[in-house]
C-alpha cells in the first residue's frame, strides 16, 4: 500500500507543478469569463449599428406605415428604379439597402432587398416581419374585421408545473433542470477523454523510455498502475475544483462590474415596454435556480465523474501498455469509446425527452453508460434505489475492469516491438 501512495504522489506533484496545468488552471476561467464580457459587448455595440433601407413603395401600402426601430432607419424614396440601385452602388455601405416593392405584392407577396453586399438575415427578417404585420392589418381591414380589438384579443398561457413529492408540492422548472443535466454530461464526457487519454500517454511514454523496467523491480504492475490512475483523477479532480472556484470568484466580480457599469446601456437597447418582460424573465431564472438542489448534483457529480475516470482509465491503461505509440492505439480505441459516444448522442434526445424511461435506466445501470446518463436524469429526480443500483454497478464495473486492464497491463507494459490483435489481448488474459 505504502508503494501505491508513493506511486500516487509522483503522478500527482509531477503534474500539478507544470507550468502547463498552472497556466490551464487560472487561464481557463478568465478565458470563459473574457468570453462572457466579449458577448455582451459586441452585442452592444451591435445594437448601435443602424441600418438605412430606401424604401421605393410602387404599392402604395406601406410607405406611412413602417415604423424605424433600434436598429433599421426607413427612408422613403420617389426613384426611379435604376438611379436608387445606384445610389446603393456607390454608396459601397453594407448598412445601406434598397426595398422594392412592386405594385402587385398583395398577389404574389414578393418584394426585392438590394445590397452593395450580402444582406444579413437578422435585417431580412425584421423587414419581412414587420411588412407581414403591415399587410395582415391592411387585409383583416378589407375584411371588416375591427384590427384593435383583434389585438387585445391576445392570451399567453404561463405553465406552472407542479411535482407531486412525498414531502408535498414543490415548482418544477424543467428548462433549468435539462440544462444542468445536460451541462454535468457534457462536462463528464470530456473530461473523461481528456484525463484518461493523459493516462495512456504516460504508460507509453515510460514504455518507450524503458523507465518502467526499472520501476517493475521494486513495485507490481497492478499496483504501478492503481497509483497512476488514481494520482492522475487526483489531479483532473484538483483542476475541476479550482475551475469551479475561481470561475464563481471571476463571474461573480464580473457580474457586478458589469451591474455596475452598463445598466443605461441595456436599457436603451431594449424599448421601455420590454424591461418588465426582462425583469419577468430574470425573475423566472433565478427561481429555476434556487429551485435546483445543488448539493446533490455537485455531490453526484464528483461520483460519477470519478467513478467514470476510473473504469475508463483502467482500460486506457491497458491499452497504453499493449501498444508501442499513439498510433496503435487507434484499432483499441474504437470499442472502449463507443458507449461513451453512444450515451452522449442518446442525451441529446431520448434521455432528455423520456429521462425516467426504459432506455434511460439502462444506460444509467450499465457502468460504461452511467457516468452520463445518469447526470443527465439526476436533476429530473431519480429513485434513491436506482440510484444506489447505479452506483454499485459502476464500482462493479472499476472492478471488473482494473482485473481485466490488470492482466493486459503486467504482460503489455514489458512487450516491445510487436504488433498486438485482439486474439493477442486474450491470450493475456487467460495467462
Amino acid at each position: 500500500m505504502n508503494k501505491v501512495i508513493l506511486i500516487i504522489k509522483r503522478e500527482y506533484f509531477s503534474r500539478v507543478k507544470k507550468k502547463s496545468f498552472l497556466l490551464m488552471t487560472f487561464l481557463v476561467p478568465v478565458l470563459f469569463l473574457g468570453m462572457w464580457a466579449g458577448v455582451i459587448f459586441l452585442s452592444i455595440q451591435d445594437a448601435d449599428t443602424l441600418t438605412t433601407v430606401n424604401v421605393l413603395d410602387e404599392s402604395g401600402l406601406f410607405g406611412t406605415s413602417l415604423e424605424n426601430s433600434g436598429s433599421i432607419h426607413y427612408n422613403m424614396v420617389a426613384g426611379p428604379v435604376e438611379q436608387e440601385k445606384g445610389n446603393i452602388s456607390q454608396a459601397n455601405n453594407e448598412n445601406s439597402y434598397l426595398l422594392i416593392i412592386p405594385e402587385d405584392v398583395r398577389e404574389h407577396q414578393k418584394v426585392e432587398l438590394f445590397s452593395s453586399g450580402n444582406a444579413n438575415l437578422f435585417t431580412q427578417e425584421q423587414i419581412s416581419s414587420q411588412m407581414n404585420t403591415i399587410l395582415r392589418e391592411f387585409q383583416l381591414r378589407e375584411a371588416g374585421i375591427d384590427v384593435n380589438l383583434l389585438a387585445k384579443i391576445d392570451p399567453h398561457i404561463r405553465i406552472n408545473s407542479m411535482e407531486i413529492t412525498e414531502v408535498g408540492e414543490r415548482e418544477n422548472h424543467a428548462g433549468a433542470t435539462m440544462g444542468v443535466g445536460m451541462f454535468a454530461s457534457i462536462i463528464i464526457y470530456i473530461t473523461l477523454f481528456i484525463y484518461g487519454a493523459q493516462v495512456m500517454r504516460g504508460v507509453i511514454e515510460e514504455k518507450n523510455s524503458r523507465i518502467v523496467e526499472i520501476v517493475i523491480s521494486s513495485v507490481k504492475p497492478f499496483q504501478l498502475m492503481i497509483g497512476k490512475i488514481i494520482g492522475i483523477g487526483l489531479v483532473g479532480l484538483t483542476q475541476f475544483l479550482l475551475w469551479i472556484l475561481l470561475s464563481g470568484a471571476l463571474f461573480t466580480a464580473g457580474g457586478t462590474f458589469l451591474g455596475d457599469q452598463m445598466p443605461a446601456q441595456l436599457e436603451n437597447m431594449a424599448p421601455p415596454e420590454s424591461a418588465a418582460m426582462q425583469n419577468d424573465m430574470l425573475q423566472d431564472v433565478q427561481q429555476a435556480m434556487a429551485s435546483i438542489d445543488f448539493p446533490y448534483i455537485i455531490g453526484t457529480f464528483l461520483f460519477y465523474f470519478l467513478g467514470g475516470y476510473l473504469v475508463y482509465s483502467a482500460l486506457f491503461a491497458a491499452v497504453g501498455s499493449a501498444v508501442d505509440n499513439e498510433t496503435e492505439t487507434q484499432q483499441f480505441m474504437l470499442p472502449i469509446t463507443m458507449p461513451l459516444l453512444f450515451t452522449y448522442l442518446m442525451a441529446f434526445s431520448v434521455l432528455i425527452k423520456d429521462p425516467n424511461g426504459t432506455m434511460a435506466f439502462w444506460l444509467s445501470m450499465i457502468p460504461f453508460t452511467s457516468p452520463i446518463a445518469m447526470m443527465v436524469r439526476i436533476p429530473f429526480g431519480v429513485p434513491a434505489w436506482e440510484l444506489g443500483l447505479s452506483m454499485a454497478l459502476l464500482i462493479a464495473g472499476f472492478l471488473l475492469t482494473t482485473w481485466i486492464a490488470a492482466r493486459i497491463y503486467r504482460i503489455g507494459i514489458l512487450m516491445y516491438g510487436k504488433k498486438v490483435s485482439y486474439k493477442e489481448l486474450m491470450k493475456w488474459l487467460r495467462y
